[in-house]
C-alpha cells in the first residue's frame, strides 16, 4: 500500500498503566486500511513524525488503536502526550513496514515482543486467528516486571479462547503471584534467555520479533541455533537497523562461542 497522509478523530485516550496509554482514532475506513503488522507516523509538529505500531488488525470499521510508552524525561515524549489528550486531530502518515503476517502462509507463529511491541503482535495475533481460529501461537511478551505487560489479560483470554495459542509472560523479576491460566506458561530472565531454556526448535514456524535491535538481534541469534529459516523471521528492525547476515549462519554461531 502506498502511505498516505490523512487526518483521524481522536476517539479515545485511556491510561492502561502509569507508563502506557492507549489511543483509539477514527477514519475513513479506506484511508486507515493497513495490513497487521503495519506502522503509522503522528506528526508532532511539521518537522517531526513520531512511528507507532497499529495496535488493531484492519477490520473496516475505520478504527486504529495505538499502545503509546509515556517517558516523561524525554521532550517528544512528553510532547505526544501532551497533543494527544488536547487534540481532537491528529495528522498521521501510514501506513508503513513490511514486517507483516504473510496472509499466504499457514505455518505456526512464533510471535516476540517486548514492552510497547506486544502492539504490533497482536494485531497479527488478531488477524492470524480471525482467519484461522485454529492457527497455532505462541506469544512471547517481555518486561522487567509484570506490571509493565499492561494487556496481560488479553493474550490469556486467546490462550483459553483457542486451542492452539500459548502464552509465554517474561518478567526479569519474579512476579508476587506466579503465573497461572490455560495455555499460560510464565518464564524468568531475559528474553533471549528464555527462549533458550524454553524453545527446541523452530524450522516450522514463521517467527515475527518487536523491540529494539539489541533485543530482537539477541533473540535471533538464540533462535539461530533452533533453526530458524532466514527467509520466515520479520522485523521492522531489520529495516532501519540491518546487519549481515540478519540471521547468523552455524559456522558463525561456532565461531563465536569460542572466542
Amino acid at each position: 500500500m502506498t502511505p498516505r497522509t490523512l487526518t483521524c478523530l481522536v476517539d479515545e485516550v485511556e491510561d492502561l498503566t502509569p507508563d502506557v496509554f492507549r489511543v483509539q482514532l477514527e477514519g475513513r475506513p479506506e484511508a486507515v486500511a493497513h495490513a497487521p503488522g503495519q506502522y503509522l507516523e503522528l506528526r508532532l509538529d511539521d518537522e517531526t513524525w513520531v512511528p507507532f505500531s497499529i495496535a488493531n488488525a484492519h477490520g473496516g470499521d475505520g478504527v486504529i488503536e495505538l499502545h503509546i510508552q509515556h517517558w516523561p524525561e524525554r521532550e517528544n515524549s512528553a510532547r505526544m502526550r501532551e497533543l494527544v489528550q488536547v487534540a481532537s486531530r491528529l495528522t498521521l502518515r501510514m501506513p508503513g513496514g513490511d514486517c507483516v503476517l504473510d496472509p499466504d502462509s499457514p505455518r505456526p507463529l512464533l510471535l516476540i515482543a517486548a514492552g510497547t511491541g506486544f502492539s504490533q503482535m497482536k494485531a497479527i495475533a488478531e488477524a492470524a486467528l480471525e482467519a484461522d481460529p485454529e492457527r497455532e501461537i505462541d506469544l512471547w511478551w517481555a518486561a522487567r516486571e509484570r506490571r509493565q505487560l499492561y494487556l496481560e489479560s488479553l493474550p490469556m483470554e486467546w490462550a483459553k479462547a483457542y486451542p492452539g495459542v500459548r502464552f509465554h509472560p517474561v518478567t526479569e523479576l519474579a512476579p508476587e503471584e506466579p503465573w497461572a491460566g490455560e495455555g499460560v506458561i510464565g518464564h524468568g530472565g531475559r528474553i533471549d534467555q528464555a527462549l533458550a531454556a524454553g524453545i527446541d526448535d523452530v524450522s516450522g514456524q514463521d517467527v515475527y520479533i518487536s523491540g529494539s535491535p539489541g533485543m530482537v538481534y539477541a533473540c535471533v541469534d538464540v533462535l539461530a541455533s533452533l533453526g530458524l529459516s532466514p527467509s520466515r523471521v520479520f522485523s521492522d528492525v531489520f529495516a532501519y537497523a540491518p546487519r549481515d547476515p540478519i540471521v547468523p549462519t552455524a559456522g558463525s554461531l561456532v565461531k563465536e562461542a569460542r572466542q
